[in-house]
This record gives structure tokens, sequence and C-alpha cells, in this order.
């Protein structure tokens, strides 16, 4: 106690660079725990960027593709799935609902998808946020066309704009379906999920569009008016890619093997939530960067920490050996150095987590609508508190470099007159 005591009044003596100290290892602290707290969010926000689903169907192909293009958007399916297969998965015993998809045109480089309406109530994201409208509907007329939150900010759409979809992918296309233009009738939340950057249409409207073209072109001396396509039986021939739900997740399993050995075509089911951690597993090497720097930042601060200590024993050799000289032992003095550098760091551990929680409070919700990235306000972790622990240890450590060397003092040397 008495060790505690003479630390503090130490530092209170010193109080203008024990406080500069501090407000270093607490921005250390605050970017360690932020980088923590953004990288658990991204991490969480990645895996829920499809919930409630059982099983992704597709043309025969790796789980990371089909989970690329018909979740994220990214790459082309190396087939589609006929119509009639789809069809008689969906009738499966096991399948509660099925949603088809329909990919392959684009918007100024935002990716078309073709569904139904049905795709608006089933997808979930983040567990069990559904999916939401800002303004106006979903579609209902052929010609309708519903946009991400994404979509509509970049190109400032808002309800009732008029907007033509291009054959095939690209921010700039030269062979657009501009005889069928779309309306769009609603604009969807901000949600974190590629479902910002899609825009969202009929399966009928993306039939409509292709009836008059023929290998990714237009059949010469065939145009056929919207107004005449509207009369025509649009059902869908085939379709990129299924989200399936079921009734029991017990028969997602064997419904999954059934897909991968179906008989007339060349299929594959995939679970989204394994695909998702698998994918994770190849681009989460970012984060394991983030908690470099973070860490090295953190050891930054605890050696400022240790050549503060050290650079103002130049100062306090004469405080050394008065102490000495009442009867204070060498340990005394080391003990001495070692508590204020303790409790340096360990006001700096409390002050830059109070910071990172009040930070959250406030950013959360900016965050949230700008990118879409929950973070969640959760009290530390046990992993959290243990690493927190470790470096108060490691600032008492990092004390006893200078408390060692005043250790070492002598009396005499302590009292002699320098110049």
């Amino acid at each position: 106690m008495i060790v505690l005591r003479l630390a503090l009044k130490s530092l209170a003596n010193r109080w203008l660079t024990a406080l500069l100290t501090v407000a270093a290892i607490a921005v250390s602290i605050m970017l360690l725990l932020g980088v923590e707290k953004v990288r658990v969010g991204a991490r969480q926000s990645f895996a829920d960027t499809i919930s409630g689903t059982d099983l992704i169907v597709g043309a025969r192909t790796g789980s990371l593709q089909l989970l690329l293009y018909s979740i994220f958007r990214i790459g082309n399916a190396t087939n589609n799935i006929t119509w009639a297969s789809y069809d008689e998965i969906r009738q499966q015993p096991e399948v509660a609902w099925a949603v088809p998809l329909s990919l392959g045109d684009s918007h100024r480089g935002f990716r078309v998808l073709g569904t139904t309406t049905e795709y608006f109530t089933r997808y979930r994201y983040r567990r069990t946020h559904a999916l939401e409208l800002v303004a106006g509907k979903p579609f209902d007329d052929l010609f309708d066309a519903v946009v991400g939150a994404e979509v509509a900010a970049s190109l400032g759409y808002k309800v009732g704009d008029r907007i033509v979809i291009a054959h095939g992918l690209g921010s700039v296309s030269f062979v657009e379906h501009d005889d069928k233009p779309f309306r769009v009738s609603g604009i969807l939340a901000r949600t974190g999920t590629p479902v910002d950057r899609t825009v969202h249409v009929s399966l009928e409207a993306i039939e409509a569009i292709h009836v008059d073209w023929q290998g990714g072109g237009r059949v010469p001396g065939q145009a056929i008016s919207a107004d005449e396509v509207r009369k025509m039986e649009l059902k869908p021939k085939a379709v990129t890619a299924a989200l399936i739900g079921l009734k029991s997740r017990i028969a997602t399993f064997r419904l999954q093997r059934a897909i991968n050995d179906y008989p007339r075509e060349a299929l594959v089911a995939i679970i989204p939530g394994a695909a998702l951690q698998e994918l994770w597993g190849l681009v989460g090497i970012a984060e394991t960067a983030l908690a470099a720097v973070s860490w090295m930042v953190v050891a930054t601060a605890l050696l400022g920490l240790a050549t503060m200590i050290l650079t103002t024993l130049n100062d306090r050799w004469r405080e050394m050996a008065i102490l000495r000289s009442v009867g204070a032992r060498p340990a005394t003095v080391l003990g001495l150095l070692s508590a204020e550098a303790g409790l340096l760091t360990l006001a700096g551990v409390l002050l830059g987590t109070a910071l990172t929680y009040v930070g959250l409070v406030v950013a959360r919700p900016l965050i949230d609508r700008l990118y879409g990235l929950h973070l969640a306000i959760d009290p530390p972790t046990w992993g959290e508190i243990g690493t927190l622990a470790a470096i108060v240890l490691a600032g008492v450590i990092a004390g006893l470099v200078p408390a060692f060397r005043a250790y070492r003092l002598s009396l005499a040397d302590g009292m002699t007159v320098r110049t």
C-alpha cells in the first residue's frame, strides 16, 4: 500500500507526462478493441448475408462459385437449371418454399436479378431481418423493377424513374433492351448485403426482354414491342439457381444428397452457412493483418511507457537516493517504478475501453445506415478481458526495465552532485 501511495503521489507531481502516456495507451486500446469489434461485426455480417435458407441449388460447379454468383453476384454460372428440374425439386415433400433466381443481365454496372415476389418475403439476413422497402412496392407489373439501396443512391433513382436493362455484364454496354424499358416501383432499405447492389425484376420480365433475342443479340427482322410481349406466355425455360427452405432441417443432408445425385441433369446443392465459412477462410486474412497492426500499436505505446519512465530517471536520481537514505530498500524502489507503470497502463486500458464503447454507441447507427455493418454492443468477452489483463501485466513488465536500473543505483551515486 505504501508503494502504491508513493506511486500515485509521484505520478501526480508529473501529471502532464502521465496524462499523455495514459492517452497514448488509451488510443492503442481503442484501436485494438475497435478492430476486434469491427472484425467480429464483419465476420457476423458476412455469415449473416443470407439466413433462413437451408440449401442453394445450381448447376454442378464448386460450392464457392455457386455461392459467389447466386448470393454475391460475382462471376457467372457454368450452366442453368431447367424449369422442369426446378419445379420437381420445389415439389419435394421436404421443401417448404423455393425461390428461383435468374442472372445474366445488368444495369450500369449493377447486376439484374429475375425472381418472384416471394424473394422479398423469404430472403433473410442477420438471422431474422427481412427485406424492407423504404419507398414504393414490389413489382406487380411486367416491367416493374425494385432497386437496392446502393443502386438508388449511386444512380439517384426514385420511384417512377425509367431504367433500361443491358444484355450481359459490365458498367458500359452497347447491347441494351431499350425497346422494353422498366419503371422503378420500389427501393429497398440498406442491408449491407449484395441485395443493395442489385436490380430486381420478375422472371417473366427476363423472358419478355429476350423473346426476340438469340445468341446474345436481336433476331434480325424480328422486333416484338412491349405491348405485344404482354400478351405472350412468358413461362421461364430455365433459371440460374434457387433458394430452398425446408420444413425440417433434419432433412437437409438427405435432400442435398438427392439433388447432388439428380439423374436428369448435373446439379449441386450447398448449405449456405458452410460455404460462407469456407469463403471467409479465404478472404479473412485481412482481419489477421488488422489485428497485427493493432498489436504493434499497443507494443509501441508500452515501449513509449518504458521510455518515459526511463527518461524521467535522469531527473529523479536525488529522489531515489532520498528514499534509500530514509530506509527504503532497493526492492521498494523497484516496486515503486513498476507500480507507476502498472497504474499508467491500467488507467490507459480503462480509459481506452470506455472510449471504445462510447464510440460504438455514437457511430453504430451511422455505420449501419451507410455500410450495413452491424456492430454489436456487448460486454467485453472473457477473451477480451484476458487480453486487457495481459496488456496491464505487459505494462508492469515494461516498467521493470527502468526499475531494474534504479534498483542498481547505489546511495552514494544518488547523493553525488551531477555536473
